[in-house]
């Protein structure tokens, strides 16, 4: 791994030329977002989501916590500033053979189209829906503390999010565990060991204990609980790892502070510590949630 994970921001892409968005979308969604599934999963059972529930996912990307919600009854809207390629990509999942209920007279009905998932680009006032209940869930999956500035954009979210949740509606928010935790750590460093500081923010540090209480905090929010989760990482291969680790976006810095190949080069030499006799790459990782309320 989201996580890993960042997923790659614009402004990224801006310091890193050639990049083909196309397929860095297919390489995050291929390999690398399923990742978090066992984060997504520990949420969605804590919270017991379900039919009752209208989930926001902010930084939704290419939608696969989005579908694993609506899997379990959830209506969804997932927001996003990426780019339009993730977002393609999140509709072809869940909005491809999305089933219309006629109502009376064969019109589809209001509730069918309230119930309809929904991906929105841009931020979470455009996903607001002056027809439809409040949001009982809002998620931001993508895992904060892990590249410099990513808490204050975060922050910006939430308070744009917020007041489209109701009163007492739980805000998910996830990071990286501690670093001893997490194997994935010591290749994450290649990132920031390359990285030309004068290029200014975007590059890979190390995940902090209170990140995630610190921006609920300054975000309004009560803390109801936490949790941490077993997410490991493994790959078919290494050339896997590294297109996985690259879709991320947190190499971006790197290789406009050095090249590809050199990047690719370390990461390659990184790797190599966790590649498994048959071939495969794993690591194992932590990664941590907190469950806040709307007050």
């Amino acid at each position: 791994m989201t996580p890993t994970l960042v997923r790659q921001h614009p402004s990224h892409a801006r310091a890193t030329p050639h990049v083909d968005l196309r397929a860095r979308a297919r390489d995050w969604s291929e390999i690398q977002e399923r990742m978090l599934v066992p984060l997504y999963e520990a949420v969605y059972e804590r919270l017991d989501v379900g039919g009752g529930t209208r989930m926001l996912g902010l930084g939704c990307g290419s939608g696969l916590a989005l579908l694993m919600a609506a899997s379990r009854g959830a209506a969804v809207t997932g927001v996003d500033s990426c780019s339009p390629e993730l977002l393609d990509l999140a509709r072809r999942r869940l909005l491809s053979g999305t089933p219309e209920e006629p109502g009376a007279g064969g019109a589809v009905s209001t509730r069918a189209r309230a119930d309809a998932p929904r991906i929105v680009r841009g931020t979470p006032g455009d996903a607001a829906d002056p027809t439809a209940p409040a949001f009982t869930l809002v998620t931001a999956f993508e895992p904060t503390g892990c590249r410099a500035g990513d808490s204050e954009e975060l922050g910006d979210l939430l308070a744009r999010a917020t007041p489209l949740a109701a009163r007492g509606a739980a805000v998910v928010l996830a990071g990286w565990g501690p670093p001893e935790r997490c194997a994935t750590t010591s290749v994450l460093r290649v990132a920031a060991r390359l990285t030309d500081p004068t290029r200014g923010p975007g590059g890979w540090r190390p995940a902090l204990r209170d990140d995630l209480e610190e921006v609920a905090q300054r975000a309004g929010l009560r803390p109801d609980g936490s949790g941490r989760v077993a997410c490991p990482f493994g790959y078919a291969d290494t050339d896997s790892a590294v297109r996985g680790l690259l879709s991320t976006g947190l190499f971006d810095t790197a290789v406009a502070a050095t090249d590809r190949a050199q990047v690719d080069k370390e990461l390659t030499e990184a790797l190599h510590p966790h590649r498994r006799p048959d071939g495969t790459v794993w690591m194992p990782n932590v990664f941590r949630y907190l469950v806040a309320r709307v007050p």
